[in-house]
């Protein structure tokens, strides 16, 4: 596993970034969680269609716009994304399954 990219990022930060930046645009008080899941899906689309064009460079802009629109979600829940993620982590981590047609399925237990 390549994890070269985690460590000069302080993640911390760059939540804490995004976060002022919502807040200085209104975007947590003046919207709501239907409007930013609308936005979540739009840049899933342009991720679903940079892949299925297998355009690498767009790839990097369409998970981080991804994840700002996930902070803004998390944010406006009172939750913060790295908590969200070490609970789907904790949830995961000892899963068994198989692959299938590219697919992890969970086992049925």
């Amino acid at each position: 596993m390549n994890n070269k990219c985690y460590h000069n990022v302080n993640i911390d930060l760059l939540i804490e970034k995004v976060v002022n930046w919502h807040h200085a645009r209104n975007l947590i008080e003046g919207s709501n969680d239907q409007a930013q899941f609308v936005k979540l899906i739009e840049e899933c689309g342009e991720l679903a269609g940079n892949l299925a064009k297998k355009r690498k460079a767009p790839i990097k802009d369409d998970i981080g716009d991804i994840m700002v629109v996930l902070i803004n979600i998390a944010e406006r829940n009172d939750l913060c994304l790295k908590e969200c993620l070490d609970y789907a982590w904790n949830q995961i981590k000892d899963r068994k399954g198989k692959m299938i047609d590219g697919v992890f399925v969970k086992d049925e237990n």
